[in-house]
């Protein structure tokens, strides 16, 4: 059976769609298959699907940073989106005839070799990561870009590839973080208001890690070592904060869910409906970047009551959910299995 993997590198450019093709096309030229490109202005960020044979993504991946480093400037760069590089963050998903434990062996590797040719510093997450705490891609991208030349110099912070000094190249290009993973759903909630405070409160309300614990006088609660106390969330394996895009007039509360099978889209979906409703909201849409596996929408069809085929299924999850609200929301252009 071929070893089939999918990479969905997310790349610091939202504005020039000339960057973002020279990109693809170097992608495209290793014999991957780009499935899906998705630019946010706003974000300053886009993603873009491949999928293919694994060593031909290994290059395609290697190629894409070596074409972004070339075409962006991490020292200009501003966006709503956490980021710490040119190319931020490098996941392989194994698809079939791959185990997770080999992709993250191949995700080690490539981060060696962007480093070794490239000069350009990465950082091992998910199950690629070197030691724990760097599982967390959060913990990898602590202080963004501009605590980069910090954190270099700082050996108990050091990415993982990469040498003790801010040269020229990591000044331009930044940190990428490369890594393993399962499927993951990023998807933003659209909220009837333009109050980004009520977005982050929201999304400290669900995330996984919640909200710091205060007393009755509002001040941090700290445990015996010193570190806050936190409040858990209603959603595990979820990450997410709360934004205002200019571009279309309303915050949203941006989520990535790294494991679904403890919380499907359709959950999210209803748990950020009913905060935003303990706030006098509504969730008027939903926005998913990138693409999913088919099996999420069957899933959240079922739930919202549905028999019928697996396209009726789907159909009336994007109906729900409100997927179409901002553009059309194709399935043959966003499910996984339908571009493969």
């Amino acid at each position: 059976m071929s070893a089939i993997i999918e990479c969905v590198p997310n790349f610091s450019e939202g504005h020039d769609i000339s960057v973002i093709e020279a990109i693809a096309s170097s992608i495209s030229s290793c014999s991957c298959k780009v499935l899906h490109t998705d630019m946010g202005y706003d974000t300053h960020r886009t993603v873009i699907t491949f999928a293919g044979e694994a060593s031909d993504v290994c290059t395609g991946a290697f190629e894409a940073v070596k074409r972004a480093a070339s075409l962006i400037d991490m020292r200009i760069h501003t966006g709503a989106h956490p980021r710490q590089g040119a190319t931020d963050v490098l996941p392989l998903v194994p698809v079939s005839g791959i185990t997770m434990a080999e992709c993250a062996s191949l995700a080690r590797k490539l981060a060696e070799r962007i480093y070794t040719e490239l000069g350009i510093p990465c950082y091992c997450y998910g199950e690629a990561a070197l030691t724990p705490e760097r599982r967390r891609l959060e913990v990898c991208r602590e202080g963004e870009y501009e605590a980069l030349a910090a954190k270099i110099s700082d050996p108990a912070r050091r990415p993982d590839f990469c040498g003790d000094s801010f040269t020229i190249q990591a000044a331009r290009s930044g940190a990428t973080t490369v890594g393993a993973r399962d499927f993951l759903i990023a998807v933003n909630f659209n909220l009837d208001t333009d109050d980004v405070a009520a977005a982050k409160s929201i999304a400290l309300d669900v995330r996984a890690k919640g909200r710091v614990q205060k007393d009755s006088d509002g001040n941090l609660m700290l445990d015996s070592s010193g570190k806050p106390v936190f409040i858990p969330g209603l959603l595990p394996g979820c990450k997410a904060i709360g934004w205002y895009i200019p571009e279309y007039g309303f915050a949203q509360v941006s989520m990535n869910i790294t494991d679904i099978s403890l919380t499907p889209l359709h959950k999210a979906y209803e748990t950020v409906s009913t905060q935003a409703a303990r706030r006098g909201l509504h969730v008027t849409g939903t926005e998913i970047i990138g693409l999913v596996p088919k099996r999420v929408l069957v899933d959240a069809g079922r739930h919202f009551g549905a028999r019928g085929s697996e396209r009726e299924l789907m159909e009336l999850a994007v109906e729900k959910m409100g997927l179409s609200t901002l553009r059309p929301y194709n399935l043959e252009e966003r499910v996984i299995e339908y571009l493969l």
